[in-house]
């Protein structure tokens, strides 16, 4: 029976080849869309899942009293560690880790390279299961000139040498010792680095930290339990912990917690203390999409099965008569189903080799498929077979429902069939037009981010780390007078670190009228001179620091809008402040807030001091009038010069900004490329239901044009049904819409407004592809010869 059917099912789909292609096109689509879509899902939830031990790996993290809000940060004090391992039991292990502000440069021979590089504690490798190729992993931190290098950065620096024992200059002043090789991480991991150096070592170069209090935030900490540990008891002691050892911050709060490691990547967003979400938002929402394409797609197809029930009817009605039972017809229709949903499967799989290379690229992440994987094969063999039935089991149902002394007389189905249709045609539509309106709303608010002033002029600002010869305070000076007067640039300044990134923070610092129990937390920039000049910043009171004025290097501060009014000074020019062992400080001038960090955030209270000796990066204004490429080629060339121990890498500000945007982009790109596929899928079902519809009134449609109704008369009346639904939908989607994207838009403190513009559009958008979908079939059914339909009559 099996191979009857089968046989039956492939007739038909080869007699019918315009319907199969449709259908088989439209199921493709829809599964190449859904397999697409969990590859990113799946890639997003396998972050961090690659260590041995993961479910007893903690990252520390401080909740903290920020102006007058908790907020929960990863820098803690670099003192928690030993202390906590020694004191809280339930604790197995612990390491603190510290990022280099800048990638620092590591050398070989002619080998230069500048590469990213973590200082970490021995505990470290012994929490995290990292692959050891080379060297061995209980001593690889022992020597505080030692380092671990990874596969990739071993072979930059090495080639095909050994490279174990083998000395590497860092930062062209010291030599150090390569102990160890381990295996590149994957994209897919939260820690990234190429060097690992043991902690003594940034004791060694930060003499100072050994002596840090507290207070005093610096470093990331990861903890690992033991096995039989209570996290919940481990929170319980850790939660005063830091304020037991210093009292005074209570009033900041300081309260520390773990947070499990294989949470960090998904769940990164917390308020007052707690977590609310994150990235893991963002994949609920593709996973939503990818379910939603599929779905449609399942719809389509059930709505093109039925509307070809007028041929399909007397098969039917034939084979009962001859004694096929209910069952088996349902077989037959459920295999077809199955079997065209297999082959939509192997054109979908073809879709998706071809589009991830260009995914990837879109994405910038690494996506593979695991052709070697057990699961992966199941899970497309069990999408396709889940689908195939899904998409087969109304039609199934419907068709072999048909009583044959009723369908070899000629009577079409019923309308409560039609009902039924009609609602999947509204569910389709439903989930459509909120797509298109989510996707216009999210590119408003791209847009309207990417328009908001930034308070600094983004355009013609480079960057460039000061490292070397450039440290010298003297050279840089030199360096920048050499470049100014060559006219390759117009202005430049030192700053704390790279523009777009964040910074530190302070609670140490006092002004007139404030509060004894304000325990505010204020940012903090080091600069250079003509700083205003160089972003493009505008100086709204007083000045910017100047060389001309000998107390800008040791007394004189500026202030952002924010903290004159966070501080509520009024005449802020001249005003005297505090900042901890420092001696009196006079605010010189007050900066226009910009947005560099966060564009969709508010801007922090920030406090802004002269101090060459502690910023990481030149930022220089381009010269306008000159060829890019020339002023680019001379600043490399100047440098070279003044600092030719070491590779120059300039970056443009405004590529930093375009980061910024990356994960709304994403989302915008990804749902309108997605939800251009679902609103096609969804035309296809629509033209299944007109074409169902004009099968079920083709002899009323032949006896009005009898009777002397003219072609424009009969596609109203047609397209009006059509409209009703399409009508229908929109009422249902504006408000689901609606609330989808105002909760979406709450994470911004700067956002659009929701206008009528997007429910509008999406409106005329639904009508127009509904009218023009149906039309091109009720066109081909109302210019029909009339003598065809009724001549059996």
């Amino acid at each position: 029976m099996l191979k009857l059917n089968l046989k039956i099912a492939l007739r038909n789909l080869w007699k019918n080849k315009g319907f199969s292609l449709i259908n088989i096109g439209g199921l493709a689509i829809g599964l190449a869309s859904c397999l697409m879509l969990m590859l990113y899902v799946n890639y997003e939830w396998s972050y961090d899942k690659q260590y041995k031990n993961l479910d007893n790996i903690y990252f520390a993290k401080l909740n903290l009293k920020f102006n007058g809000n908790i907020v929960s940060t990863g820098a803690l004090p670099n003192k928690l560690a030993a202390a906590a391992l020694q004191e809280i039991p339930g604790i197995k292990n612990a390491a603190r880790m510290a990022d280099e502000n800048n990638n620092r440069l590591f050398s070989r021979e002619q080998h230069k390279f500048k590469l990213k590089s973590q200082y970490v504690d021995p505990a470290f490798i012994e929490i995290l299961s990292y692959h050891f190729i080379a060297g061995d992993k209980n001593t690889a931190l022992n020597d505080p000139n030692s380092i671990i290098l990874t596969e990739s950065a071993a072979k930059k620096l090495f080639g095909n040498v050994d490279p174990i024992g083998e000395s590497v200059k860092w930062d062209n002043l010291r030599p150090l010792k390569v102990s160890a090789v381990i295996e590149d991480m994957p994209k897919n991991q939260s820690l990234q680095f190429e060097v690992l150096h043991p902690w003594a070592f940034f004791d060694q170069i930060n003499p100072d930290s050994k002596n840090s209090s507290w207070g005093n935030i610096n470093c990331l900490t990861i903890f690992e339990l033991k096995d039989n540990a209570s996290l919940a008891t481990v929170n319980g002691l850790l939660k005063n912990f830091i304020i037991k050892k210093d009292p005074e911050l209570i009033s900041y709060v300081y309260q520390p917690f773990l947070f499990p490691l294989k949470k960090i990547h998904l769940y990164n967003k917390f308020e007052n203390g707690k977590v609310v979400g994150g990235k893991i938002d963002e994949v609920k929402l593709f996973a939503f999409l990818a379910l939603c394409v599929l779905v449609i797609a399942c719809i389509n197809y059930m709505n093109l099965s039925t509307a070809r029930s007028e041929k399909r009817a007397r098969e039917v009605g034939v084979r009962k008569a001859l004694g096929s039972a209910r069952s088996s017809l349902m077989g037959q229709f459920m295999l077809e189903s199955i079997l065209l949903s297999f082959l939509a499967m192997i054109i979908a799989f073809a879709l998706l080799e071809v589009s991830l290379p260009y995914f990837n690229n879109l994405l910038a992440i690494t996506i593979k498929i695991n052709y070697t994987s057990y699961l992966f094969w199941g899970v497309l063999i069990g999408v396709a077979l889940i689908t195939g039935i899904l998409a087969g089991s109304y039609p199934s149902f419907y068709l072999s429902s048909f009583i044959p002394v009723k369908v070899l007389k000629g009577v079409k189905g019923s309308t409560g069939t039609l009902s039924f249709r009609r609602v999947l045609v509204v569910l389709q539509f439903t989930l459509s037009v909120c797509m298109i309106i989510s996707a216009i709303v999210v590119h408003n608010q791209i847009q309207f981010l990417k328009d908001k002033p930034l308070g600094f002029n983004q355009n013609n600002m480079v960057q460039l780390d000061l490292e070397g010869e450039l440290r010298n305070p003297s050279r840089l000076a030199l360096f920048k007078n050499e470049l100014i007067n060559s006219g390759a640039i117009l202005h430049a300044s030192e700053f704390a670190q790279q523009f777009t990134a964040g910074g530190s923070i302070t609670g140490d610092i006092s002004w007139p009228g404030k509060a004894a129990d304000d325990k505010s937390i204020i940012s903090y920039r080091s600069t250079g001179f003509d700083f205003s000049n160089t972003i493009g910043g505008k100086i709204v009171a007083g000045r910017d620091f100047s060389p001309k004025f000998a107390a800008d290097t040791n007394t004189s501060v500026m202030l952002n809008e924010t903290a004159v009014k966070h501080m509520n000074l009024k005449n802020p020019i001249g005003t005297t402040i505090s900042w901890g062992d420092n001696p009196p400080l006079t605010v010189v001038g007050v900066i226009k807030d910009y947005f560099n960090e966060d564009l969709g955030q508010k801007v922090e209270p920030t406090i802004y001091y002269y101090n060459v000796k502690q910023s990481n990066t030149l930022l220089m204004r381009l010269n306008p009038d000159r060829a890019l490429s020339n002023s680019i080629k001379y600043i490399k060339d100047i440098s070279e010069k003044f600092n030719p121990a070491y590779p120059v890498l300039l970056t443009f500000v405004n590529d930093g900004m375009k980061e910024k945007l990356q994960s709304e982009r994403l989302l915008s790109v990804l749902s309108n490329f997605f939800g251009g596929f679902a609103i096609f899928i969804s035309c296809l079902g629509l033209l299944g239901l007109a074409l169902y519809m004009a099968e079920q009134r083709s002899k009323e449609i032949s006896i009005r044009k009898v009777l002397g109704a003219n072609m424009s008369d009969i596609l109203v009346m047609l397209n009006k049904d059509f409209l009703k639904l399409v009508v229908i939908s929109n009422v249902i989607a504006i408000p689901v819409a609606y609330i989808l994207v105002t909760n979406w838009l709450q994470k911004y403190d700067y956002k659009t407004a929701i206008s009528f513009w997007p429910f509008i559009l999406a409106i005329l958008a639904s009508v127009f592809i509904a009218v023009l979908t149906v039309s091109l079939q009720t066109f081909k059914v109302a210019k029909a010869n009339a003598i065809d339909a009724l001549k059996y009559e």
